[in-house]
């Protein structure tokens, strides 16, 4: 089973560059963030054409997430869990029908700048409320994926110039020790799994040539309970995409698990 997660900046500007991908990857299920559309407004005639069930958890001109999978899906929800007020749409997953059942979740989490703020407030209990539900998904001692856009720089090595980013919500203390505590249940960071050397990204500013001088960042993460991590081929991050006309300012991250 081959995942990717993919945050597209907007599926209306996008639909052109995403159906050419999909069609040459064909990944079996991709992970979609900012599709920046309402779930009535999605393109899904391009998708279910190319034989992919489509389920979407949108909001108008900002946020949003989807599932993409040319494999069934069941048990979809949307929304991540303990606040009943959090009107942003950035929490989907679905269990993915392969040769194993594996449950995928799609995220978008929040910015949080400017840092101090209500938006970082925001975004350190978002990943509250993401680490009960990962601890959820670890309790049931099934295969489970969390993929998409964290806007975590994880660690100094994640960034090209680490110093630029020293005072962002992405890579603040606070931030980072966060997504540490989530990682700490028992997840595998899939990427750094495979890879252990820093100067690889997924996403770089439309701003200031950082994408003609590689100067990236990696945000976009793939977490695996142990029972995924132990069906883990290979995981990769596909940069050519970013160079491509009217790209996403993301690329693919990709993890393929045997189910």
């Amino acid at each position: 089973m081959k995942i990717a997660t993919f945050n597209i900046n907007g599926i209306k500007a996008r639909l052109p560059a995403l159906l050419d991908w999909l069609d040459e990857a064909r990944p079996d299920v991709a992970v979609l963030q900012e599709i920046k559309s309402v779930d009535a407004a999605f393109p899904r005639d391009p998708f279910e054409e190319r034989g992919y069930n489509v389920e979407t958890h949108g909001q108008k001109s900002f946020n949003g997430v989807a599932i993409l999978s040319r494999l069934p899906l069941e048990d979809v929800t949307r929304g991540l869990p303990g606040d009943e007020g959090d009107e942003q749409a950035r929490w989907i997953e679905a269990t993915v029908i392969g040769e194993r059942a594996v449950r995928v979740c799609g995220l978008y989490l929040p910015n949080g700048n400017p840092a101090p703020g209500p938006k970082f407030d925001y975004k350190l209990d978002w990943m509250s409320r993401l680490q009960t539900r990962a601890r959820a998904l670890l309790d049931s001692e099934e295969p489970a994926v969390m993929a998409g856009d964290y806007n975590i720089i994880p660690q100094d090595e994640d960034a090209a110039r680490p110093e630029a980013w020293a005072r962002d919500a992405l890579a603040l203390p606070e931030a980072r020790s966060a997504f540490r505590r989530i990682l700490n249940l028992g997840f595998t960071d899939a990427f750094r799994a495979q890879t252990h050397s820093g100067g690889h990204y997924s996403f770089w500013d439309y701003q200031a040539g950082a994408w003609n001088r590689n100067d990236g960042i990696r945000i976009d993460h793939v977490l695996l309970t142990p029972q995924a991590a132990d069906l883990m081929t290979d995981c990769w991050i596909d940069p050519g995409l970013r160079g491509r006309e009217k790209p996403s300012d993301h690329v693919p991250v990709w993890v393929e698990l045997e189910a």
